[in-house]
């Protein structure tokens, strides 16, 4: 009898194994009506502190860049204010270490459930056990959104203490997999597929519910692919009450869990970090190439965040302080390439350091138009040859936004041709970066690009 027993699974496993069939249901059902894909109908457009503050943004630099936003970009669609990685970490000096495996066992601030906390040396409103909501607040009241960005799994901490789990029977240790860890940053472990598992990412909502968050970066997550962690933080998110974007990094994610993860997730990233050099923003044409016809409302490929402008004054991992490396004719092939994707626009660079060129290129409404057109159709690459490509995105009001792009080395003429564009009849063309009507054209249109450079038109019926 004691033989048979002992093959019989633990009542551990047996939950373990019906929470799994639970959360791939779940996960099955949103496929045929995801609810939160109302919650990000266009990219999201906003700012992230990692690329200009790193590691050690405080509570002060994230307002300022809010209040800039509020007054310079706030009219042009831009909203989201998100606080990058280790808020939590309560040490007292910050550098790019801080990711390093010898910040293992750092102390994180965290409440008496094991859930993170925003350090308090760093981000003071937070007393009292008060968290981000003062901060979500006052972000909030200028009219803009706030977030933050996590690392999947628990905190190595609370399961090393084995906390109680918020609203459960569960503790850390039932939900942490200590075998289950990330190679780059030791905070973490990750979260099994249990019901301690989900309890664990539901109480971790509820408290990020209460203090007003909109979106939530959670990284480690697609490299490798952490399918069961993907599903269960979708699943806590529609239980908190409160819509919350959802957007998964690092990259890049592989196109064969589009269908898993467009229906999960709010946007996805489809890079590694990406900073301001020539080969990265080579490589995202090929990239974003791979995901033409995946992005729609609520749903966006993500080819990371824009590092324009004043970058690098306290993350040096690319470079030190600096105005960005890309030259102007790269930074407008940027812009032009994320808006026609469309990917999310979410901005790297210190905001009250911006100027007069940079903000031309982040209030250019006829551009952002495009990113954010209502139809939300996947820009496709149409023609590409001698290092340049044509891309094509259809409009919502029937018009098509069109991308010449030269990614050679010297200055080419493009031609554009009506059937490669699927265009008919007579055109009429705008330069939307130039803010100046074209003329009109039947079946065929050149134009000079310079290398490493782009123009940006919009093709409608014309009426003549």
């Amino acid at each position: 009898m004691k033989f048979l027993l002992a093959l019989l699974p633990s009542a551990s496993v047996v939950l373990s194994f019906l929470l799994s069939a639970v959360v791939v249901t779940a996960a099955q059902e949103k496929r045929a009506d995801p609810e939160f894909w109302k919650w990000a109908q266009t990219p999201p457009m906003g700012w992230n502190s990692y690329d200009a503050l790193g590691t050690s943004v405080t509570e002060e630099e994230t307002l300022a860049n809010g209040r800039f936003m509020k007054e310079q970009l706030r009219a042009h669609g831009w909203q989201y204010v998100v606080i990058d990685a280790r808020w939590y970490d309560t040490v007292s000096s910050f550098d790019d270490r801080n990711f390093n495996k010898e910040r293992t066992d750092a102390k994180l601030a965290a409440d008496e459930y094991g859930r993170l906390l925003p350090s308090l040396n760093r981000f003071p409103s937070g007393s009292e056990g008060r968290g981000f909501k003062p901060l979500a607040d006052q972000l909030h009241a200028l009219g803009l959104k706030f977030g933050f960005h996590v690392m999947r799994g628990i905190p190595r901490q609370a399961v090393n203490a084995k906390t109680p789990i918020e609203g459960s029977s569960f503790t850390a240790a039932d939900a942490g997999d200590p075998k289950n860890i990330c190679g780059w940053c030791p905070d973490m472990f990750g979260v099994r597929a249990n019901s301690a598992g989900q309890a664990w990412y539901d109480s971790c909502a509820r408290l990020w519910a209460a203090w007003g968050l909109d979106f939530v970066k959670v990284d480690d997550l697609t490299v490798p692919y952490s399918a069961h962690e993907v599903e269960m933080i979708r699943i806590a998110i529609d239980r908190c009450g409160r819509a919350i974007v959802f957007s998964t990094s690092p990259g890049p994610t592989e196109v064969e869990h589009a269908d898993h993860v467009g229906h999960l997730a709010n946007q996805w990233r489809i890079s590694g970090d990406f900073w301001d050099r020539w080969a990265d923003l080579d490589h995202q044409f090929d990239l974003l190439g791979k995901w033409q016809g995946v992005a729609g409302p609520g749903h966006w490929p993500d080819a990371d965040m824009i590092p324009l402008g004043h970058i690098g004054i306290k993350c040096t991992i690319a470079g030190k302080d600096r105005q960005t490396r890309f030259t102007a004719n790269e930074q407008v092939m940027l812009m032009s390439l994320w808006s026609l994707a469309p990917s999310p626009l979410m901005l790297g660079n210190n905001l009250p350091d911006t100027d007069a060129w940079t903000l031309s290129l982040l209030t250019n409404d006829e551009v952002i138009a495009v990113n954010q057109d209502a139809l939300g159709k996947s820009a496709r690459r149409v023609t590409q040859q001698h290092g340049t490509e044509v891309w094509v995105k259809e409009l919502k009001d029937g018009s098509k936004a069109i991308g010449l792009f030269n990614r050679s080395g010297a200055d080419a003429t493009l031609e554009l041709g009506w059937t490669a564009a699927h265009l008919a009849g007579q055109q009429s063309l705008r330069d939307l970066w130039q803010h100046k009507d074209l003329g009109v054209f039947d079946g065929s249109f050149s134009h000079s690009v310079p290398a490493h450079g782009a123009v940006l038109l919009r093709a409608a019926a014309s009426k003549r």
